[in-house]
């Protein structure tokens, strides 16, 4: 459950925080990356989000190092940032390791976990598959076995974002809403590279990139309208 919200959560903040240019800000300093971790431990998602927003450079360096040639770089980023948004949610800020070291391994654990999973995935369950029934006869599947009512209000704002999305995406062309939902896996499906995008749609890579980067910033200009409306 968790890491399909995570995947989720991660594409709504690539929509949300990514400028069009594709660059990331810098590192925070030490200073401020403790005030930030000090401002989440008392509910501020602002700071949350800029600790994940400012190490997204971390995800991209560590993302090189893995590159392979069945696989895009942009993936690897994309897969590595789920690893640094988990880091994020469990690091301790008082045992005083440093989050760099902490969301390296997180990071790194996202790749090689995808990697492993890939040659295992003919073994895969789906969530959505039906494992028993209840004692009123009702088909329970995996997903409702394992759904908590943790983080109540993050799922809550989760939920609104997802719902925006559903809008927002609505106002995309055809090949820019196809192209979104098979990169990042949207409407259950299995996330595709680029690659095999522009090959199922008969486009060229670059031209895949290009859509698929317009397609984010047209999302991202009406999540800001939107919230600029009710401020």
């Amino acid at each position: 459950m968790f890491e399909i919200l995570a995947a989720i959560e991660h594409f709504l903040f690539f929509v949300l925080h990514v400028n069009q240019s594709g660059k990331f800000p810098k590192a925070l300093s030490q200073k401020d990356e403790q005030e930030c971790f000090m401002k989440m431990a008392k509910g501020d998602q602002d700071a949350r989000s800029k600790l994940i927003e400012h190490n997204l450079r971390l995800v991209v360096h560590i993302a090189k190092k893995y590159f392979s040639p069945d696989i895009e770089q942009d993936d690897l980023i994309s897969i590595g940032t789920i690893g640094l948004i988990k880091g994020v949610e469990s690091f301790n800020a008082e045992k005083g390791t440093r989050f760099a070291t902490y969301a390296s391994r997180c990071i790194e654990n996202e790749i090689l976990m995808f990697f492993r999973n890939r040659k295992k995935s003919a073994n895969d369950v789906s969530v959505n598959e039906p494992i028993e029934t209840d004692r009123e006869g009702n088909t329970l599947t995996l997903i409702d076995v394992i759904a908590c009512d943790d983080n109540i209000a993050d799922n809550v704002d989760l939920a609104v974002n997802i719902e925006q999305l559903n809008r927002f995406m609505k106002t995309l062309d055809k090949r820019e809403h196809d192209i979104l939902c098979l990169r990042y896996g949207l409407g259950g499906q299995d996330p595709l590279p680029q690659r095999e995008v522009a090959k199922r749609l008969k486009i060229s890579r670059s031209y895949v990139s290009r859509i698929e980067k317009k397609a984010l910033t047209e999302l991202k200009s009406q999540f800001d309208a939107e919230d600029s409306f009710y401020q």
